[in-house]
């Protein structure tokens, strides 16, 4: 189960800032205990209170560690007979918790949200949908897409082929089709496009800016 940011955020804040004890932030947020300590074992911060007792899983953390490093996608179920295998007695439903408290976590991509005005960006591709049998002729069947940044109102229309002609015909069905012109085109990078740059195109009241 993924947890929620914010519900990260709270616990963390609530058991190192507020001091809250596990129970009472589960309570509190209306989550199982397991979450909050899942949320505590992964953020990887020091427990407040009372230094916790020996358990019989602390001897196996180093090779559960390595392991883990080297395959983090490896399921408990696994690990857990490898485990046995070296001397471990414990409950699989208690050690199945415990990885998820050490399992590496995966990475965050950052993404950057474009943020527009209206009617000024609009993005450029074509779609490949298979081919088309044609007679004799086996042709692909190539779709053009313009979406605008800010609405995200999509205009597509299918042609036989990624040709330039086609290219251009496709903005100008978008543009007749919208009543306007983007300020800003961002196209996808198709050699043929870098034609386009050096145009302007008839329906533009103005210089039409190309990245």
């Amino acid at each position: 189960m993924v947890i929620p940011a914010d519900i990260e955020a709270q616990i963390l804040r609530y058991y190192h800032a507020e001091r809250w004890t596990i129970g009472t932030i589960a309570q509190q947020l209306h989550i199982h205990h397991s979450v909050v300590r899942r949320v505590l074992g992964q953020a990887g911060l020091p427990r407040i209170g009372s230094p916790a007792r020996a358990s019989r899983i602390d001897p196996y953390l180093p090779f559960i560690h390595q392991t883990l490093e080297t395959f983090p996608s490896l399921t408990a179920s696994r690990l857990y007979a490898m485990v046995c295998e070296r001397g471990y007695r414990g409950s699989p439903d208690h050690f199945r918790h415990i990885i998820a408290c050490h399992r590496p976590r995966a990475k965050v991509e950052a993404y950057l949200r474009l943020r527009t005005l209206p009617g000024e960006q609009a993005q450029v591709d074509w779609g490949h949908f298979g081919h088309l049998e044609i007679g004799r002729a086996r042709r692909p069947l190539m779709a053009f897409v313009m979406v605008l940044s800010y609405s995200r109102q999509i205009f597509l229309r299918f042609y036989p082929d990624a040709r330039m002609e086609n290219f251009l015909r496709g903005h100008v069905g978008a543009f007749s089709a919208w009543g306007g012109v983007p300020r800003v085109l961002l196209p996808d990078y198709v050699p043929g496009n870098i034609i386009a740059v050096m145009c302007r195109l008839p329906l533009c009241g103005g210089p039409l800016i190309l990245l």
